[in-house]
């Protein structure tokens, strides 16, 4: 007989074994849970630092009027919170998601995760990369005027070791390769990281600053903001 489950006890919707290792998809009363190798990565609850990853990417372009639509490329699916945000601002063009989890995709095209994505899914700019991150950062001839990366729960807390590569200075300069001149890097984090601003720095990123994401308990999560030097090179 299957056990009754309450807001505090949660249920075990699917578990895989993918190329990564182990994803969890839980459910905890009308919340679901996504659990990476054992580590909590993200679940729909709130949704509020997800949307402002990708609200405060749009205003650090700060687009011109007349300008053609900035394409935006982000990094996790997740829950699908940023993307929807994404897709529910007209004024994207190109909006990309890059997702290694088979499993995540399936969950938001065929499982409960599409509560909060069909709509974006269905939308003709959205365009979904089953892929490594980090790979496709490396070794993609693309460019974006922004990325909203958020596959960790941040530079110093990832979620394997595999990802440490994104927070690199290898990792941050395919990071500049990927934008556009003047295009914005925001990168999601469970607490603020001085070393991870210096190190964009290092990596030639200009107007870099950490913006607070309020949380109802705890310390507020943060949303990194970075941009590539109009002129392209390094800034000085």
């Amino acid at each position: 007989m299957k056990a009754s489950v309450t807001p505090e006890t949660p249920e075990t919707l699917d578990r895989r074994e993918g190329p990564f290792g182990e994803v969890v998809l839980r459910r905890r009363g009308a919340t679901y849970e996504i659990i990476a190798n054992g580590c909590f990565l993200m679940d729909t609850s709130d949704g509020r630092s997800e949307r402002l990853l990708v609200d405060a990417a749009y205003l650090a372009l700060d687009p011109p009027p007349g300008a053609p639509a900035p394409s935006l490329l982000i990094g996790g699916l997740g829950v699908g919170f940023s993307l929807a945000r994404a897709a529910a601002r007209k004024d994207w063009g190109r909006i990309a998601v890059v997702e290694r989890e088979p499993a995540i995709i399936e969950w938001h095209r065929t499982g409960p995760l599409g509560t909060v994505s069909a709509e974006a899914l269905a939308d003709p700019r959205t365009e979904v990369l089953h892929t490594d991150l980090v790979a496709y950062l490396t070794d993609s001839a693309d460019r974006y005027d922004a990325l909203c990366l958020d596959i960790d729960n941040g530079p110093d807390w990832t979620v394997d070791e595999d990802n440490r590569g994104l927070y690199s200075p290898a990792g941050l300069a395919a990071c500049l390769d990927r934008l556009h001149p003047g295009g914005v890097l925001a990168v999601w984090s469970a607490q603020p990281s001085p070393a991870f601003e210096q190190a964009l720095r290092d990596a030639g990123f200009a107007s870099v600053r950490t913006q607070e994401v309020p949380v109802a308990r705890g310390v507020p999560d943060v949303v990194h903001l970075a941009r590539k030097p109009a002129g392209g090179g390094p800034a000085r």
